[in-house]
């Protein structure tokens, strides 16, 4: 008889759980987050046990790769999507890991995605990347306000970064904030060429990928922009449609609605936060450069607000990006956005709408 082993991990421990086709429970154990322990409890039960389900934590890297690299068959519990009975009295870890070997007997546990384990540090570096970039524009804000408050003075972003150290200094009379713009500016410098080399690492690896020479087509999208959306959407073809790869990079609305009315909201956090954030920057590039685009946040900010009409064109951009990278294939700003219209003078010699004294419309 097969067994479903369930386990509910945490940062300093995991309790695994192990049940028969049957339903019957067979054991149950704490242990540290520790391979060898974990697998020494489960090598008794190794010719019998079917599928191991891992709870989708921070930290389930060691532990799945580990048990896979050992010859077992594992699987990534979403949490998101899992909700155990709520009319129970007491839950504890143990009942956890039960409920997903249940969940696996009776093959409806909702599972996450096992991503490539080749590129998931590069994904990871360049989310780290994102960190460094976040610490050393607070350092250029900090820089900044230190300049305003104490010399009334605004200096521009390009000063700011061109700028050394003896430099900073000299701007200040007091020697505390001499000391801090000296120090600011050499972390800045620091941060700058700790970004480079994590760049350039990143490219090396992920740069020749036929995803993101397609995104580099698409309007709005650059070099980062490129590597993050390739990087975190991974296999795209694990999407079954355009609407379903946009719903994970946060471009659908959240909505829950009975006989026409709203009755509140799902979970808005559902996705991934790191697409998110790329397809809205592409979305403010795009408006920028591209006719097509700032004509289509144009009309949806007519309609509604510049924040809807923002998320609007990056559900637009998301849907565009899904197509390129599963088919291959060239971005068509066609296909998005449809033929644009053109004007139509006549034989009249004026515009369509003319003769009623209505404005014509390009779209």
């Amino acid at each position: 008889m097969k067994i479903m082993v369930g386990i509910d991990l945490h940062s300093n421990n995991a309790l695994c759980g192990l049940m028969d086709t049957s339903g019957r429970r067979l054991l149950h154990k704490q242990l540290p987050c520790d391979l060898t322990a974990i697998l020494q409890l489960l090598k008794p039960y190794k010719k019998r046990i079917d599928t191991i389900a891992v709870e989708s934590t921070f930290n389930w890297y060691w532990l799945v790769d580990g048990l896979q690299d050992h010859g077992y068959h594992v699987v990534l519990a979403n949490p998101a999507r899992m909700q155990s009975y709520n009319g129970k009295k007491h839950t504890d870890d143990v009942s956890d890991a039960y409920f997903l070997a249940e969940l696996l007997r009776l093959n409806i546990l909702p599972t996450g995605h096992l991503y490539d384990r080749k590129l998931r540090p590069v994904r990871d570096l360049l989310r780290r990347r994102l960190l460094l970039v976040h610490q050393r524009t607070t350092l250029i804000l900090s820089f900044k306000s230190l300049n305003e408050r104490t010399l009334g003075q605004r200096v521009p972003l390009a000063r700011v970064r061109a700028m050394e150290p003896a430099e900073a200094q000299a701007r200040f009379a007091e020697p505390a904030d001499q000391l801090l713009a000296g120090e600011q500016i050499t972390l800045m410098d620091h941060y700058t060429a700790a970004i480079t080399k994590l760049e350039k690492h990143i490219l090396e690896v992920a740069g020749k990928t036929p995803a993101y020479q397609r995104l580099q087509e698409m309007p709005g999208i650059g070099k980062i922009l490129g590597l993050t959306i390739a990087l975190e959407a991974g296999d795209a073809q694990r999407f079954a449609e355009a609407g379903n790869f946009a719903s994970y990079c946060r471009c659908v609305k959240s909505l829950r609605q009975s006989n026409g009315k709203k009755k509140g909201e799902n979970n808005r956090k559902c996705g991934n936060r790191y697409l998110a954030w790329a397809f809205v920057e592409a979305a403010h590039f795009a408006c920028r450069h591209d006719d097509q685009c700032r004509r289509f946040y144009d009309r949806k900010k007519q309609q509604a607000n510049p924040m809807i009409a923002t998320k609007a064109l990056a559900c637009k951009l998301a849907k565009a990006a899904w197509h390129v990278m599963v088919a291959d294939v060239p971005y068509d700003a066609t296909r998005v956005f449809g033929a644009a219209k053109k004007m139509d003078l006549g034989e009249t010699g004026r515009e369509p709408g003319a003769a009623s004294g209505r404005p014509s419309q390009i779209a």
